[in-house]
């Protein structure tokens, strides 16, 4: 794919931006640039490669998933500046 200067000029047109003719050579130059190397990686053999997450062999470290009684409802609403019931109350914010 080949990128030139009016098609990074087209889209900048549609971006909303306002670039300098320099910076559109610029970065018509960097964006073909990109391109080529993406094109390069494309013609690597990649079909003994297994796909990772990571390069590295890591594994989140988990810990046992132990169900445990939660507080108590007295203990939890006790500095609770609203309360209703067994309820946490808060002011209305939606008018």
């Amino acid at each position: 794919m080949a990128i030139n200067r009016e098609t990074v000029e087209y889209v900048a047109h549609l971006s909303r931006i306002d670039l300098e003719d320099n910076e559109l050579d610029k970065f018509s130059r960097q964006i073909q640039d990109i391109v080529n190397y993406i094109d390069k990686l494309k013609a690597l053999d990649t079909d003994l490669v297994s796909p990772t997450s990571h390069i590295l062999p890591i594994n989140n470290v988990l810990r046992e998933d132990i169900p445990v009684s939660s507080l108590p409802i007295e203990k939890t609403l006790r500095n609770a500046p609203m309360k209703n019931a067994n309820f946490f109350s808060v002011p209305k914010v939606i008018e």
